[in-house]
C-alpha cells in the first residue's frame, strides 16, 4: 500500500486527485498486461520472425529488462519535471516501442520494440503513483495497486484474445491501452503540480527539494533489507518463471486454445492475488520467521504443483499459490526492508526493493525457457 504523503499543504489538496482513481489505474494497468500478454502467443510470434520458439521467450524478458531500466530514470526526469513530465514521456516511448514491435521485420527489432515500450510503460506507472499519491486518504493509490495487480493477471486472457482477433503482434502492444487515459492524466497532473512538486514523493518525504541522493549503500548494507529483497528476488523470478511456463503446460495437457488457457490462467492467478489479502492479516499472528517460511514454501510447492503435476486443474494451483505468496510478499516483505533503516532512508530502500522485484519479472521467463528448452 502507497504511504499517504505529509505535505502540511490546506486540505483542499485530495480534491486535485479526486475522481481521478480510476482514470490513473487505466494508465497504470496496461503495464502490467505488458508482462504476461505475449505468453500464449510466443510460438506464433517465433513463427512470424522465422526464429526458434525458444527464442521468441526474449519478448518477454525485454519487457522485463525495459521496466528495469525505466522505472528509475523515468522516476528521476519526474523529480525534475514533475508528474505530467513522466506521463508525456512514458507515452511517447510506448508509442515508439509499439511501432517498432508491429513493424519489425525480425526478432532483435522486436525485442527492442519490447523494451522500448516497457520504459514507457514504467514511467506511466510512476506517474499513476506520484499523482495518486496526492490522495493523502491513501483511497486513489489503492485503485492504482489494484488496477495494476488486476492487469497483470489478465494479460494472459487479454493477449490471446487480441492475438486471436487482429493477431499475435497486438499482444504485444497492450500498453497502448494507457493512452485511453492520456488526456485526463495529463489534467490531473497539472492540478497536482504544486510547490512541492520537485520534492522526493515516498515514505518519510516532505517539501524539501530534491536532491542528489547519497550511494545507498547502508541500505544495501542492512540485513533486514538484504533478506527481504533477496526473498522478493527469488518469489518473483518463481511467479513469472510460472507466468510463462504454467499456461503453456495447461495448454500442452488439455489441447485448450489459447483463449481458454488464458482465461483459466487468469482467473487462477486472480484468486491467487485475492487470497493474498488473508496472508498479510495472518502475518501479525504468525511472526516474521514463520512467514518468511510460508512464503519460501508457498513458491517451493507453487514449482513442484505447476512444473510435474500431471493434471492441469493442479498445474493452475501451483499458479494461484505462486501469486499468493508473491502479492503478499509485496506487502510483507516492502515493511521488512525498511524496518532498521531511518525513515529518512525509506524510499531509497523501497525503490531498490521494488528494482529487486523488476528484476524477478525479467529473469523469470528466460530462466523458465532454459529450463524446459534445455
Amino acid at each position: 500500500m502507497a504511504t499517504p504523503l505529509t505535505t502540511g499543504v490546506a486540505e483542499a489538496r485530495p480534491e486535485r486527485v479526486r475522481g481521478g482513481g480510476p482514470c490513473l489505474t487505466l494508465l497504470a494497468a496496461p503495464a502490467a498486461m505488458g508482462v504476461s500478454g505475449p505468453t500464449l502467443t510466443l510460438t506464433e510470434a517465433a513463427h512470424g520472425l522465422d526464429v526458434p520458439a525458444g527464442a521468441a521467450a526474449w519478448l518477454m524478458t525485454a519487457y522485463g529488462i525495459g521496466m528495469v531500466v525505466g522505472t528509475p530514470l523515468l522516476s528521476a526526469a519526474g523529480g525534475r519535471r514533475g508528474p505530467a513530465g513522466t506521463v508525456r514521456a512514458g507515452a511517447a516511448l510506448v508509442v515508439l516501442g509499439a511501432a517498432l514491435a508491429l513493424a519489425a521485420p525480425n526478432l532483435p527489432l522486436a525485442v527492442a520494440g519490447r523494451a522500448l515500450e516497457a520504459a514507457g510503460a514504467a514511467g506511466l506507472n510512476v506517474a499513476a503513483f506520484q499523482i495518486a499519491g496526492r490522495d493523502r486518504s491513501g483511497r486513489a493509490s489503492g485503485l492504482v495497486a489494484i488496477g495494476s495487480a488486476v492487469g497483470g493477471t489478465t494479460g494472459l486472457f487479454a493477449g490471446a484474445a487480441v492475438a486471436g482477433a487482429l493477431g499475435w503482434r497486438a499482444a504485444l502492444v497492450l500498453p497502448l491501452l494507457s493512452l485511453l487515459a492520456l488526456a485526463p492524466a495529463l489534467r490531473l497532473a497539472g492540478r497536482a503540480a504544486g510547490p512541492e512538486t520537485g520534492a522526493r514523493l515516498g515514505p518519510g518525504s516532505g517539501r524539501r527539494p530534491s536532491r542528489t541522493a547519497p550511494l545507498p549503500l547502508d541500505v544495501l548494507r542492512d540485513p533486514g533489507f538484504r533478506t527481504a529483497a533477496g526473498l522478493m528476488l527469488a518469489l518473483s523470478t518463481v511467479n513469472f518463471a510460472l507466468l510463462y511456463g504454467a499456461p503453456r503446460r495447461v495448454a500442452a495437457l488439455t489441447g485448450w486454445s489459447g483463449v481458454e488457457t488464458g482465461a483459466a490462467a487468469s482467473v487462477a492467478t486472480l484468486v491467487g492475488a485475492v487470497l493474498s489479502w488473508q496472508l498479510v492479516r495472518a502475518a501479525p499472528a504468525l511472526g516474521a520467521r514463520r512467514v518468511r517460511l510460508l512464503l519460501v514454501g508457498g513458491s517451493l510447492t507453487a514449482i513442484a504443483l505447476a512444473a510435474f503435476a500431471p493434471w492441469a486443474a493442479v498445474v493452475l494451483v501451483g499458479s494461484a499459490a505462486s501469486s499468493l505468496v508473491t502479492a503478499g510478499g509485496q506487502g510483507l516483505l516492502t515493511g521488512a526492508a525498511t524496518e532498521r533503516l531511518p525513515e529518512a532512508r525509506h524510499g531509497s530502500a523501497i525503490g531498490l526493493f521494488n528494482l529487486a522485484f523488476l528484476i524477478g519479472v525479467a529473469v523469470g521467463p528466460a530462466l523458465a525457457e532454459a529450463l524446459t528448452g534445455a
